[in-house]
């Protein structure tokens, strides 16, 4: 038989706590609601967050330029002493079988006397302390035993800086990796800022830059400056075939660069060889500081670390390669914070 009771209520307590959870839960959905369109960030805030990072990324790839060319610097030099060591130790063993001769030579003739058996001796240097046992040595002898004690002496020498740049290289291929992961980072980071634009958006950033170089180009065609040296026009005319080639980080060109390896190739261009990175250019010729002193060609040194530089071409313009997403091209000397110029 059913039972006809009646079902439990659920108590005034309970009531209440799921009423305030649901309201809860209503009020937070619609502050989400709310707040959803305020999260995606205006065109002129992403490009704002895009120059920070493409800044933050240049300044990692002039810490990798220098570390790569450190790595290419010591990878010569490891290589060069590893073969001088190797023709040191072909060297010592044709002396030290120049003493076996001298050894058998004496056997033959009635046997080794003491002081060409501290000729074999593996110590060489204690044979030579021993002035008592020089006195039976012939001058030859002597002689012969002195360019082994200096062989070993060199080979040790040489042994002990390889083994000191090894370490470093090892040192210095951590670092280089390690600023390539930063420039990856900073670059994907921008990415994604992009990617929240829509396609107008982005159409929009690119006509204002558009706009921009070519207002720029103009204003340095018509400068009517005078380069700073024949190897200053040389150079700055090379950089000009460039325009348009687009910038890559760590690029020396010639289909893609980036700021300092387009100063650095121009230059080259012009048979004058600069320094890789943009700190070490800023340091390589004669300081310019007034803007009004600058002539085309002269580089141009912009931010307080010395992280980006251009080549000047002429009323306030400078032929740079900007950053990742851009290419070779004109821009005001006004838009990044000026440091001072260099006369090559």
């Amino acid at each position: 038989m059913a039972s006809h009771r009646r079902p439990k209520q659920p108590s005034r307590t309970r009531v209440t706590v799921l009423t305030t959870a649901a309201a809860a839960a209503v009020a937070l959905s619609s502050q989400a609601a709310n707040a959803a369109p305020s999260e995606k960030p205006s065109k002129d805030e992403v490009k704002s967050k895009v120059d920070k990072l493409y800044e933050d990324a240049e300044k990692a790839t002039e810490k990798y330029n220098g570390a790569k060319e450190k790595q290419d610097k010591l990878e010569k030099q490891i290589g060069t002493l590893q073969d001088n060591v190797a023709r040191g130790q072909e060297e010592l063993n044709d002396l030290r079988d120049g003493l076996g001769s001298l050894a058998t030579a004496q056997y033959r003739s009635g046997g080794i006397d003491p002081s060409v058996q501290l000729f074999l001796s593996s110590d060489p240097d204690d044979y030579l302390d021993k002035a008592s046992t020089l006195d039976q040595l012939s001058g030859q002898q002597v002689e012969a035993l002195k360019k082994i004690q200096e062989k070993q002496r060199s080979l040790s020498q040489q042994r002990q800086e390889a083994s000191a740049k090894l370490k470093d290289l090892a040192d210095t291929r951590t670092e280089l990796g390690k600023k390539k992961k930063e420039v990856q980072g900073k670059l994907a980071e921008a990415q994604k800022l992009l990617n929240t634009l829509t396609a107008k958006e982005k159409a929009a950033l690119d006509a204002e830059q558009a706009r921009a170089t070519r207002a720029s180009e103009r204003s340095a065609l018509d400068s009517g400056a005078k380069p700073a040296s024949g190897r200053a026009g040389a150079a700055f005319a090379a950089a000009q075939t460039k325009l348009g080639s687009p910038y890559v980080y760590g690029a020396t060109g010639p289909s893609s660069f980036d700021c300092s390896g387009l100063t650095s190739w121009a230059y080259a261009q012009a048979g004058v060889g600069i320094p890789r990175t943009s700190q070490a250019q800023a340091n390589y010729g004669t300081r310019i500081y007034s803007q009004s002193d600058l002539q085309i060609g002269d580089l141009v040194i912009f931010y307080g670390d010395q992280h980006h530089v251009g080549l000047y071409a002429g009323n306030g313009q400078v032929l740079h390669a900007p950053r990742t997403g851009t290419v070779v091209r004109y821009e005001s000397i006004g838009n990044m914070p000026f440091q001072f110029g260099v006369r090559v």
